[in-house]
């Protein structure tokens, strides 16, 4: 799978895991990425810290079920070492 094509269907998969779990927080989400990191979802997955350290302060306690949701939603994506390699950055 070409890196655009996998990075586009991670950006979905984070998008569709956030909305599923509470749209008012999934805009916080957006806000603080550009705020603090002048990025996108879609630049998260050559940033997956920013990724991280936004989620964790937006739903503190609810951080591992998230990246467990993000991972079921990846399905056998997961199984790509990119796809691999940054939700490791995001369990670290």
């Amino acid at each position: 799978m070409s890196d655009n094509n996998l990075k586009a269907l991670v950006a979905i998969s984070i998008e569709v895991v956030l909305m599923r779990i509470n749209g008012p927080q999934y805009f916080s989400v957006l806000s603080r990425l550009e705020r603090d990191y002048n990025c996108k979802i879609t630049d998260c997955f050559d940033h997956p810290e920013y990724l991280k350290n936004t989620l964790k302060d937006v739903y503190e306690n609810s951080y591992g079920k998230i990246i467990d949701d993000l991972e079921n939603e990846l399905g056998e994506m997961t199984s790509e070492k990119e796809v691999q390699d940054f939700l490791n950055v995001l369990r670290g």
